[in-house]
């Protein structure tokens, strides 16, 4: 199950790193956006390596500095929340995967950890889980 989130209005770029930071201490779930696409390198992202030897860089390395280093983010962390399901955007900005079916509390507390990161940026944004 995914919970998929919208952004309307700048700053999109902070919005997107805002809610980068919330995925960051919920361990029931891995992320996905266009940034993160692009910077890990990920198949299917348009950003693949570029050769071998860029493919077999360390990909836990990247992750960790995409997400500020060590002292922001655990090695175990680095390794589960970049979604692995490969799933496109679509219209969305970003997405939550969960790893097994959320409750509705689990839900209502995602959506006030949301509110509580973009409501100093001033966006507004949608929640679609299905």
């Amino acid at each position: 199950m995914k919970s998929f989130i919208k952004v309307y209005g700048p700053p999109l770029l902070k919005a997107l790193k805002a809610l980068e930071k919330v995925a960051v201490d919920l361990p029931e779930v891995c992320i996905m956006d266009h940034t993160i696409a692009a910077s890990v390198g990920l198949p299917g992202s348009g950003f693949e390596a570029s050769s071998a030897s860029d493919t077999t860089m360390d990909s836990m390395g990247r992750i960790m500095t995409f997400f500020g280093g060590p002292s922001a983010i655990s090695e175990e962390r680095c390794d589960s929340i970049i979604s692995k399901s490969g799933e496109s955007l679509g219209i969305y900005d970003f997405y939550f995967e969960w790893f097994k079916q959320p409750s509705m509390a689990e839900l209502n507390s995602l959506i006030e950890m949301i509110d509580e990161a973009l409501a100093p940026l001033g966006v507004k944004y949608t929640i679609t889980t299905k």
